[in-house]
C-alpha cells in the first residue's frame, strides 16, 4: 500500500478544508438512471440472437446478417477512448446524454417503417451499430460513477450494480424475445404463409417500438436531471487531482503490476465472451439444443449478476480484500471449467455425463467469471490511482475485446471440432489464477480516504 508512484502535487485535494466529504441521497437516483442505460444497451445489443430464426423468416436475414448484428457491439468499442476521454474531461452528464442520444437514434432507426426489406435490414444494422457505440459508457462508466458519487464503503457495491445491469439486460433478451416473438416452427421461410410472416414482423416491431419508447423516456429523464457531479465530493480521493491523459498512458504501460492484473482480466473474460457466443455449437455433440443452450447462457449471466453484486457489497463491508475475493472466484471458475472440459472426455475420465452435471458445470463457469468483473474494476482503480477511471477501464475492456476477436478469428479456421475452445477457457482461467496469486495488491485510493482524511 502506498502512493510511491504519484507526485504530491497530483494528489493535492480540490476539496477545501471547510467542506468535508459527504454523500447525497440523490446518488441512488443517478445510479438507477445509469444502470437503466446499461440495461437497455445490453438488451438492445442481444435482441437478435435469441430470435434469429424468426428474424430470418421476417426480414430475410442471412448468416452474415445475424453475425454482424452481434458483432456491432464489439465493433462499437473502437472509439471507446473517445468516450472515456469525454467522461474524464467533461463529466458524467455530457457523456451519458451523448450515449443515450446515440441509443435513441439507433432504436429509432430500427423503427423506420419502410416496405423495402433490403433497406429495412440496412436501417436495422445501422441502429445496432449506434447502440454498439453506447457500449463503452455502459460497460466502463460504473467505476467513474461510484468514485464520483459514493463513499469508500459503497464504491464496490455501486460499481457492481452499474456493471452487472448491463449484463442483466443482455440476459433478459433470452426471455423477452422468445416470449413475445413467435418462432417459425422449423418451417422453411419459402413455405411460410404471408399471414405468419406478417405476424412475426408485427411482434418484432412491437419489441423494437417498446425499446425505442423506453430509451426515449430514459433520455428525457437524464436530460431533466443527471448532474455531472455532486456539490461536494464523497471522499478525499474523489476530490484529488488526476493525471493528464499523456501521463496516464505512460503510467499504465509502465506499471508491471497493472499489466499483470489486466492480463488476468482480459484473457479469461475475453475468451469466455467468445466461448459463450458459440456455446450452442460446443454443446451440439452432447445433444443439447439451441433453446437449452440459451437457458444455460441466461442463468450463467443472471447468477453472475447476483453474485457480483453480493460480492461487491461484501468487499465494501470488509475493505482491502479484493485480491482474496478474486483468487477465490477464479479458483472456483477454474475448477468448474476443468469439470466441464473433462466431462467431454467421459470415455477417458469416467466422469458422469448427465444433463444435470453438464448444465451445472457450464452455468457455474459463467456465474464465477461474470461475478469477477466489478471486483476487477475496483482493483484496477486502486492499483493505478490517480490515473482517471475512464482511460483505465477503456484500456482494459478494449484489450478484452481484442482477445475475444482473436479467439473468433481462430474459430474461423478451426471450426470442425470445438473441444479446443474448452481447453482455452480452462487454461486461461488457470493462468489468471496464477497471475492473481503472484499479484502484489495495493490500495492507493483507499489509503487516501482512510489515512489522509483522518
Amino acid at each position: 500500500m502506498g502512493l510511491d508512484w504519484s507526485r504530491p502535487e497530483e494528489r493535492r485535494p480540490l476539496l477545501a478544508a471547510s467542506r468535508a466529504p459527504r454523500v447525497f441521497g440523490r446518488r441512488w437516483l443517478v445510479l438507477l438512471l445509469f444502470s437503466l442505460l446499461g440495461f437497455m444497451q445490453g438488451l438492445v445489443w442481444n435482441n437478435w440472437g435469441p430470435i434469429q430464426n424468426s428474424a430470418r423468416s421476417a426480414y430475410g436475414f442471412s448468416d452474415l446478417d445475424i453475425t454482424l448484428l452481434v458483432l456491432w457491439g464489439p465493433i462499437g468499442f473502437l472509439p471507446c477512448f473517445l468516450f472515456m476521454w469525454l467522461m474524464d474531461t467533461r463529466g458524467l452528464r455530457v457523456t451519458v446524454l451523448l450515449t443515450l442520444l446515440l441509443m435513441v437514434l439507433g432504436a429509432g432507426l430500427r423503427c423506420v417503417p419502410v416496405s423495402d426489406l433490403g433497406l429495412r435490414r440496412i436501417l436495422i444494422h445501422g441502429g445496432q451499430l449506434l447502440n454498439g457505440f453506447a457500449g463503452p459508457t455502459a460497460m466502463n462508466g460504473g467505476p467513474f460513477l461510484s468514485s464520483t458519487w459514493f463513499s469508500p464503503d459503497e464504491r464496490a457495491t455501486a460499481t457492481a450494480v452499474a456493471a452487472m445491469l448491463n449484463y442483466f439486460g443482455a440476459a433478459c433478451a433470452f426471455l423477452i424475445g422468445p416470449l413475445i416473438v413467435p418462432a417459425p416452427n422449423n418451417t422453411s421461410s419459402s413455405l411460410l404463409t404471408q399471414e405468419h410472416v406478417e405476424s412475426i414482423q408485427d411482434r418484432i416491431e412491437a419489441v423494437m417500438y417498446t425499446e425505442f419508447g423506453i430509451i426515449t423516456v430514459l433520455f428525457a429523464a437524464v436530460l431533466a436531471y443527471f448532474p455531472a457531479r455532486p456539490p461536494v465530493p464523497p471522499s478525499v480521493a474523489a476530490a484529488s487531482r488526476r493525471l493528464s491523459y499523456r501521463s496516464s498512458i505512460g503510467r499504465l504501460l509502465s506499471n508491471a503490476r497493472f499489466l499483470m492484473i489486466v492480463l488476468a482480466y482480459a484473457i479469461p473474460l475475453g475468451f469466455y465472451a467468445g466461448w459463450s457466443g458459440v456455446l450452442d455449437l460446443i454443446l451440439t455433440p452432447m445433444h443439447v439444443n439451441q433453446v437449452d443452450a440459451g437457458w444455460i447462457g441466461f442463468w450463467s449471466i443472471v447468477g453472475g449478476c447476483f453474485l457480483g453484486i453480493a460480492v461487491g457489497r461484501f468487499a465494501d463491508s470488509v475493505r482491502g480484500v479484493l485480491k482474496p475475493i478474486l483468487v477465490l472466484l477464479f479458483s472456483a471458475a477454474t475448477l468448474s471449467a476443468t469439470w466441464f472440459t473433462l466431462t467431454f472426455l467421459s470415455n477417458v475420465t469416467h466422469l458422469p455425463l448427465t444433463t444435470a452435471t453438464l448444465y451445472t458445470s457450464c452455468i457455474l463457469i459463467g456465474v464465477f467469471l461474470n461475478s469477477t468483473v466489478p471486483i476487477f474494476f475496483e482493483m484496477f482503480m486502486e492499483t493505478v490511482y490517480p490515473v482517471p477511471e475512464g482511460i483505465t477501464c477503456g484500456f482494459v475492456t478494449f484489450l478484452s475485446n481484442i482477445f475475444t476477436g482473436l479467439l473468433l478469428v481462430f474459430l474461423t479456421f478451426y471450426h470442425k471440432e470445438l473441444s479446443w475452445l474448452n481447453w482455452c477457457l480452462t487454461g486461461s482461467s488457470f493462468l489468471s489464477l496464477l497471475l492473481l496469486v503472484c499479484f502484489r495488491e495495493s490500495y492507493d485510493r483507499l489509503y487516501l480516504d482512510v489515512f489522509i482524511s483522518v
